[in-house]
C-alpha cells in the first residue's frame, strides 16, 4: 500500500526548491545529498518510500542526481540533535524534517542549510518561523494544521455519515491538546454528537480501544493523525472493517 498522501505533502514540499534546484541539476556529475531526519524511527521505511516516490516525480534519480542520507530517533529521546548535527557534518544540500522533533533538532543544528519540513505542529506558535506567508531564515515546507482541523474533521464525518450520534475519536497522546479537545468538543455541541475519546499508542491499545467503542456502539471513528497510526494502518483499517 503507498502513502499516497505522505507523498502528495513531500512533493508539494520538495516542489518549492525544485525550480532552482532543477536548473543547477543540469550540472554534469552534480549529486545533491538530501539529509532525511526522522522523528518517529518505527515509521521511517513507509515515509521513506513515499519520499522517493514523491520526488521521483519531481524527475530526480536516485544515484544519479541525488542521494539520501537517512537518520531517524531511536530509543533516546535526545538523540536527534545529534543526528541534525551528523547530516550538517555531512554537508548535505537540503534537510527534510518529518514530525516537530526533528524540524526542532535541525533549526538548532543549522540556519544555512535549507530545511523542508512536514509538520503538524504550529511552527509559528512554536516559534520556528516568523509567518506562514513569510517564513523567513532558511525553513519552507507544509504544516499539516492537525490541531486546527479537529473540529472540521467531525464535521466532514458527520455530512459522510448522517445521523450518528455516537463517534470515538483515537489519539496517542496521554492527554489531548487543549486547543485539539476544544475545537473537537465545540463542533460536537453544533452537531448534537457525542464523543468518545480513547488513548491508543500500541497495538495492544488499539485492540483495547475498538472493544471499548464497541461496546458504547460507536457509529463512525476519527483517528488524531500520528505516525504510530500510519504504521499500524492494517491492523485498524482491519477492527474498523
Amino acid at each position: 500500500m503507498r502513502l499516497r498522501t505522505v507523498a502528495l505533502v513531500v512533493t508539494l514540499a520538495l516542489g518549492l526548491l525544485a525550480a532552482p534546484l532543477h536548473a543547477e541539476a543540469q550540472q554534469v556529475g552534480k549529486v545533491y545529498r538530501i539529509g532525511l531526519l526522522h522523528s518517529v524511527s518505527s515509521a521511517v521505511t513507509l515515509f521513506t518510500g513515499a519520499f522517493r516516490q514523491g520526488i521521483r516525480e519531481l524527475g530526480y534519480v536516485e544515484g544519479k542526481n541525488y542521494g539520501l542520507e537517512i537518520r531517524a530517533r531511536g530509543a533516546k529521546t535526545d538523540r536527534l540533535s545529534n543526528l541534525a548535527a551528523e547530516l550538517v557534518r555531512l554537508k548535505v544540500d537540503i534537510i527534510v524534517t518529518v514530525g516537530f522533533p526533528a524540524l526542532r533538532a535541525a533549526k538548532e543544528a543549522t540556519s544555512t542549510i535549507p530545511i523542508v519540513m512536514i509538520t503538524g505542529s504550529d511552527p509559528v506558535k512554536r516559534g520556528i518561523v516568523a509567518s506562514m506567508a513569510h517564513p523567513g531564515g532558511s525553513i519552507t515546507g507544509v504544516f499539516t494544521m492537525t490541531v486546527e482541523l479537529s473540529g472540521k474533521r467531525l464535521e466532514l464525518l458527520a455530512e459522510i455519515v448522517p445521523g450518528a450520534k455516537r463517534i470515538a475519536v483515537i489519539t496517542t497522546r496521554r492527554r489531548m491538546a487543549a486547543r485539539e479537545e476544544i475545537e473537537l468538543e465545540a463542533a460536537a455541541r453544533t452537531l448534537g454528537v457525542k464523543l468518545q475519546i480513547l488513548k491508543a499508542r500500541d497495538p495492544n491499545a488499539i485492540d483495547r480501544a475498538f472493544l471499548a467503542m464497541s461496546k458504547e456502539r460507536a457509529e463512525a471513528l476519527i483517528m488524531i493523525p500520528s505516525a504510530r497510526y500510519v504504521q499500524h494502518r492494517e491492523r485498524i483499517i482491519k477492527h474498523a472493517a
